[in-house]
């Protein structure tokens, strides 16, 4: 299993009030150094200006990159924040999706795990918000799309949040499925079922305080046939982990053995559509014990 990272992502600092914090990935990266899980690790290269405007315009391009000033933090939104190592920690992430895409293409290994911040799937074309700055999913799979000219990529995505960047910069294209899973009446407030873009959209809401059955019956019952039927050449994953019950963001009751769960699933369904190939990108999860525990079991339903 390949894993994608770079240390300029821990440079991404948007202060220590907020949930989006360095500590995140570093607990994930240990956990998976003590994981006893046989990774092959690759530093993840930055992202080109031609991978970026596949999915994004260039003014936002131009405002994430943009330098700060040392000891300063510029403030996008109420939830997003640029810092001096902003501008390298988005373009790494950004740019490990699509080294994930081309290794999984080139037969390098079947699975690739992203382990980078900031997270990704809120940012759409113009815009970055909800800790997003650039959104890595949507580029590695224009890239996957424009590239490797594949017809079907699906983009899972089981983020306690809507995906709503994802899902405004596929609406129309119907080579690319987007399927989620999250909690109702909760930032950014998108993702209702009669939401279906060029028919290329599944979304499943689940009310606060929704567990184990929920979570595996909404799957079960209505996102994995879909994602079956669409029978994807390549899986990308959105893989949020702020659905646990420890997280401090949101009300749904997971735990670690339901993330592992929905991997097994998707990679059954990846080896039955798309060589095995998955591609998985680090999105939410805001408690750092609680997403360790979650990543690690997702990587092991997924060797």
């Amino acid at each position: 299993m390949l894993v994608f990272t770079h240390p300029a992502c821990l440079a991404h600092d948007p202060g220590p009030d907020h949930p989006e914090r360095p500590e995140r990935l570093q607990a994930v990266l240990q956990a998976l150094h003590h994981s006893g899980l046989e990774l092959a690790w690759r530093e993840a290269p930055p992202a080109r200006r031609g991978d970026l405007r596949r999915v994004h315009e260039a003014a936002l391009i131009d405002q994430v990159l943009a330098a700060v000033e040392a000891g300063t933090v510029v403030s996008l939104d109420d939830d997003t924040r640029l810092s001096p190592g902003s501008a390298q920690a988005a373009l790494h992430a950004a740019g490990a999706g699509v080294a994930a895409v081309d290794a999984l293409m080139a037969g390098e290994d079947a699975v690739a795990f992203c382990a980078v911040r900031p997270p990704g799937h809120h940012a759409s074309a113009d815009t970055a918000m909800g800790f997003c700055l650039l959104n890595n999913i949507a580029v590695a799979a224009a890239h996957a799309r424009d590239q490797h000219g594949l017809e079907r990529i699906a983009i899972v995505d089981f983020d306690v949040h809507h995906g709503n960047g994802t899902q405004a910069i596929f609406r129309d294209e119907p080579k690319v499925a987007y399927l989620s899973s999250h909690q109702s009446d909760l930032y950014p407030l998108t993702g209702r079922g009669h939401e279906r873009g060029a028919g290329n959209l599944y979304n499943v809401l689940l009310p606060p305080g929704a567990g184990s059955f929920q979570f595996r019956n909404a799957w079960a019952d209505e996102l994995l046939p879909a994602l079956d039927a669409f029978a994807p050449q390549l899986l990308l994953v959105s893989a949020g982990f702020d659905a646990h019950m420890a997280d401090p963001l949101a009300d749904l009751m997971l735990d670690a053995d339901d993330f592992a769960w929905l991997t097994a699933e998707l990679r059954t369904i990846a080896r039955r559509h798309a060589g095995g190939r998955v591609g998985s990108m680090l999105e939410g999860g805001y408690q750092p014990e609680a997403l360790a525990e979650s990543v690690v079991a997702h990587l092991r339903a997924l060797g």
